[in-house]
């Protein structure tokens, strides 16, 4: 007779399996697209995607709430990230009309940056600090 295998607890093994976000920019883009899809009725289920991620929308929510009640945030930085966000994209700081909306932009995902990776759900590089290093100017190592 087999010898039984060792139990292991649900939890553990989803926690393996959890894959983190390689950015602060995906994982605004992943909670905004869960919150546009709850505002439209859908019913979001832990669990239930292509890849288990290690929090719920509503955790990358309450970082950003933090932020604004410790006003390292404005009201304006979360306008600017609610509306690209729902559009799925980041502003171009080489257009003329989004380069204030990429500043606020930038600005507001370095800030929830630290904090989601504090809580494991962001492990990638860290952010670009400089507006010269995505544009590629003179003096940037782009």
């Amino acid at each position: 007779m087999p010898s039984p295998q060792p139990s292991r607890a649900p939890g553990r093994l989803a926690e393996a399996r959890e894959q983190p976000f390689h950015s602060v920019e995906e994982a605004w883009f992943w909670t905004m697209a869960a919150l546009v899809a709850r505002r439209d009725g859908a019913r979001i289920v832990s669990g239930a995607g292509l890849v288990a991620r290690p929090c719920e929308p509503d955790d990358v929510i309450r970082c950003l709430d933090r932020l604004y009640r410790q006003r390292r945030v404005e009201l304006a930085h979360a306008r600017i990230m609610r509306l690209w966000g729902e559009r799925g994209e980041a502003p171009d700081p080489r257009q003329p009309r989004e380069a204030g909306d990429w500043r606020l932009w930038s600005e507001a995902m370095r800030r929830l940056d630290w904090p989601l990776r504090v809580k494991g759900i962001v492990t990638g590089p860290l952010p670009v600090a400089k507006p010269a290093d995505i544009l590629g100017f003179p003096g940037s190592d782009a």
